[in-house]
């Protein structure tokens, strides 16, 4: 079953082409990487697929709908993390789940949820004394209290130190197993090859390569993503 479909995304502002002509497709299930550099247009993408912005031209269906004209109905199946999002530094965890449930009509026990995640013993802490990590483990929890069948995780690990990282990496494999499917907007070339089952490499608004890790080193003839993305790089220039 196919999730998303994108075909012949434009998005300008003024007379930057933040996506240029982008397509592609993502199965039920699957984890997708959305790669590139910053103003490669990866987030702008995603904000079409999200509702969260109308494109100029070009066809994106999520759940066979278009996000566009039906993000509300759409908000009840789609969770999302975009990388500008934060909450008020005086929220506290217990409160910032609790009225994010609300947003929902069927959502999932935000106290279990709390607790899967590992957010139980900080309930009471405000978002402004939260660590980085702890920060990043929240905005997921608020992604998944809806009980999404798709999620997207726009640089969930950006700022995160090594061990928060790998922690975070743990969740979204957990994502994976249960059977979400999830799209990942990163620049970390070696977390896309530990956790994609398929990457669609931009570039100045366009994709320039797509397919699995191991295809994509097979092609450039690399033996790691991030070597291959460099490979990738230079044939665009």
């Amino acid at each position: 079953m196919t999730v998303i479909e994108v075909e012949d995304l434009h998005k300008a502002y003024g007379h930057n082409r933040a996506v240029d002509g982008v397509s592609f497709t993502v199965a039920k299930g699957e984890t997708f990487g959305v790669l590139g550099h910053n103003g490669a247009g990866k987030t702008t993408t995603v904000e079409c697929l999200s509702g969260l912005r109308r494109p100029d031209s070009g066809t994106v269906r999520v759940f066979d709908q278009d996000p566009a004209r039906r993000r509300r109905a759409l908000a009840q199946r789609l969770g999302v993390q975009l990388q500008e999002g934060e909450l008020p530094d005086r929220l506290k965890v217990a409160e910032a789940m609790r009225l994010f449930a609300a947003l929902y009509d069927r959502p999932d026990d935000w106290r279990a949820v709390l607790q899967r995640w590992d957010l139980g013993p900080i309930a009471a802490k405000a978002y402004g004394d939260l660590s980085g990590g702890q920060k990043q483990r929240l905005k997921l929890a608020l992604a998944l209290v809806g009980g999404p069948e798709l999620v997207v995780l726009d640089e969930l690990t950006t700022g995160l130190d090594p061990v928060a990282r790998r922690e975070t990496w743990t969740l979204i494999g957990d994502l994976k197993a249960a059977g979400t499917t999830v799209v990942l907007v990163s620049h970390y070339m070696d977390e896309a090859e530990e956790l994609c089952d398929r990457v669609a490499v931009f570039r100045k608004g366009r994709i320039v390569a797509l397919g699995s890790p191991r295809e994509l080193t097979g092609r450039t003839g690399t033996d790691s993503l991030e070597n291959a993305y460099l490979a990738l790089a230079e044939e665009g220039r």
